[in-house]
């Protein structure tokens, strides 16, 4: 990764230390964290297939999945309407008649 110009300055002239950002040229000091969260929220996320999905996609399941802590399993094949993309690992929120679930996009594809 590398460093982000300072945003007050706008000289590229910085460094990481601990959980900011230094310029050297100026002093400012800012949180890394900021910058990671404006990276999420930029990240593309794609199905199985290499689909771009955005929020209200329909999308299918390609494989049964385990629900972690129950006895429950999402079935292959089910249909599921209006996902919403999150940030994390696990990257689609949606709602099926079981509850509400936290799927992984490469357990998905496109409807």
């Amino acid at each position: 990764m590398t460093t982000p110009a300072c945003p007050q300055c706008t000289l590229e002239n910085t460094y990481p230390d601990a959980a900011n950002f230094v310029c050297a040229d100026c002093g400012f000091e800012w949180p890394q964290l900021a910058v990671a969260s404006e990276e999420d929220a930029n990240a593309v996320v794609k199905d199985s297939n290499g689909q771009v999905l955005q929020d209200g996609d329909a999308v299918v399941l390609i494989k049964d999945l385990k629900v972690k802590g129950s006895s429950t399993v999402l079935k292959m094949g089910t249909k599921v309407k209006s996902i919403r993309l999150v940030g994390g690992d696990h990257e689609v929120d949606c709602k099926m008649d079981g509850g509400s679930f936290m799927l992984k996009a490469c357990f998905l594809r496109k409807a």
